[in-house]
């Protein structure tokens, strides 16, 4: 398995298990695990503070925090150009994700990855889902809130992932033709869906 480069891109809803799941993927995959280190990354390769990307993770409008953090956390060397746009943070975390991408066997949870490597072979994208009363309970339990807080937590987190998603991809975050597999994870709970999906990633490149 571990001679065959297989990328597993990772869409989830707020509460639904899905950074759980995707480490689970990547261990039993022997893939490099990609969440939040992006935007390390990202940072990385552009010369930026992580903290613009860290302000602006999957939210439509990056260039709110690239202007409020100001000048001395544009570049390292003092390279700021008048043209820098949202779309440039977008690009540059884009090009730290088909670097990873080309380098091994990925796990990569949100960030557009999907879309980022559409030209890439040996992908499938998995979009996990959850009930709202299972997520609530999730939410409620991770950020200690009562439930109309839980509820309202998540439906403004998912509006600016969302935007986020249909805004530079061009398809409808969570609907089914946008992925090759979609799955409820309140149905089996995070364990088996993970094999479910591991089974079905098998079969998918004939593992």
């Amino acid at each position: 398995m571990a001679d065959k480069k297989i990328i597993i891109n990772v869409g989830r809803q707020l509460g639904s298990g899905g950074h759980d799941i995707g480490r689970m993927l990547a261990l039993d995959f022997q893939a490099k695990y990609y969440d939040r280190e992006l935007l390390n990354l990202a940072a990385k390769e552009s010369g930026l503070s992580e903290k613009i990307f860290e302000q602006n993770d999957e939210k439509k409008g990056f260039f709110r925090g690239l202007l409020n953090l100001g000048s001395p956390h544009i570049s390292s060397s003092g390279d700021y150009k008048s043209g820098f746009s949202q779309e440039s943070l977008f690009q540059f975390q884009s090009d730290a994700i088909r670097k990873a991408a080309h380098e091994g066997s990925c796990v990569f949870v949100g960030r557009c990855a999907d879309y980022v490597l559409r030209d890439f072979k040996n992908t499938v994208n998995i979009f996990i889902t959850a009930s709202m009363d299972y997520r609530i309970e999730q939410i409620m339990n991770k950020q200690h809130l009562e439930a109309d807080a839980a509820r309202k937590f998540i439906e403004q987190r998912e509006s600016k992932r969302s935007a986020y998603y249909n805004y530079y991809t061009g398809k409808k975050w969570g609907a089914a033709e946008s992925y090759d597999l979609c799955v409820d994870s309140s149905v089996l709970g995070l364990m088996e869906t993970e094999k479910l999906i591991a089974e079905f990633v098998k079969k998918r490149f004939g593992l």
